[in-house]
């Protein structure tokens, strides 16, 4: 087993009149993620040999599109976590639901309020929404990775108990509360399984895609997107820890659906719809002829 490195959540912590104000990882990982990401989106839509004719949006429109991005991000990700989570603690504590600093996102719920806030701003501006989705979604994996580093960082979302020699020793009662184990309790680092999943591999298979002019069928980078991730969340669950509010004597692993021994998680639940929509998206993208190169 590997011990949990000494790494702080927090960089840096400023007192000032009483009070503390920190900057922490997993902030830093958001902000690093956006800001990237938007980059990314700036590079694409520079380069309209990538989608065959036109890109979709001015290059300078992309800023204007990252604050409607951001607020999908943090209303939706939070507004998932409480709807698909711990819905019965925040309808008896509705003041809780806006205390984002304390934790508490879905990256689901994120995913939604990003296509909902990014369909209005197209519908606004007459930006065509699905080759603008196709660049959104070139942008994504880098932040994914970047999150789940800090949440490894943060010591949460471990996984399951396991023997296994990269077994982490996380800290904390929760973590090391492992029945039928005696001392120190390893478990699975499924953050870091994501981190490579749904971050570096994930990115590494859009942009080939991209290269290879994946651009120029709209729809088929989302598609691929959404397959990768749904299936990278579906293979990651059954390392992870479920979430505690579905963990009873009678269901050790925390399954929403079927039994104590075989069945689905809620992170699973919410990622096969998007492995579905993935498909339809992609099979729907090659059965379209590709934008030809250098069409008016």
């Amino acid at each position: 087993m590997i011990p949990f490195p000494d790494i702080s959540p927090e960089i840096f912590t400023i007192h000032l009149f009483g009070m503390e104000f920190s900057l922490r990882w997993y902030a830093l990982a958001y902000l690093a993620g956006l800001l990237i990401g938007w980059r990314i989106i700036v590079a694409l839509m520079r380069r309209p040999r990538l989608w065959g004719d036109a890109a979709p949006m001015p290059p300078a429109r992309v800023e204007e599109l990252l604050t409607w991005v951001i607020l999908g991000v943090v209303l939706g990700g939070r507004l998932g976590f409480v709807l698909f989570y711990e819905p019965g603690y925040y309808l008896a504590n509705p003041g809780q639901i806006p205390v984002i600093w304390q934790g508490g996102m879905s990256f689901h719920g994120g995913f939604l309020g990003v296509v909902l806030a990014s369909w209005w701003y197209c519908r606004r501006n007459g930006i065509p929404a699905l080759r603008l989705a196709d660049a959104l979604a070139v942008a994504t994996p880098i932040g994914l990775g970047l999150g789940r580093l800090a949440n490894f960082i943060n010591a949460e979302l471990w996984g399951r108990p396991t023997d296994a020699p990269w077994g982490v020793v996380f800290p904390g009662q929760a973590a090391q509360n492992c029945p039928g184990i005696t001392g120190p309790c390893a478990r699975h680092p499924s953050q870091l399984y994501e981190a490579g999943l749904e971050g570096v591999l994930l990115a590494a298979a859009l942009f080939l895609l991209v290269r290879a002019g994946g651009l120029r069928r709209p729809g088929q980078v989302l598609g691929l997107f959404l397959i990768g991730y749904g299936l990278s969340r579906f293979v990651v669950e059954f390392f992870r820890q479920a979430d505690a509010q579905f963990i009873t004597p009678d269901n050790p692993l925390g399954h929403v659906l079927g039994g104590p021994v075989w069945g689905v998680t809620m992170g699973q639940l919410l990622s096969l719809p998007m492995v579905l929509v993935g498909l339809a998206f992609l099979i729907r993208a090659r059965a379209r002829p590709a934008v030809p190169q250098g069409a008016a």
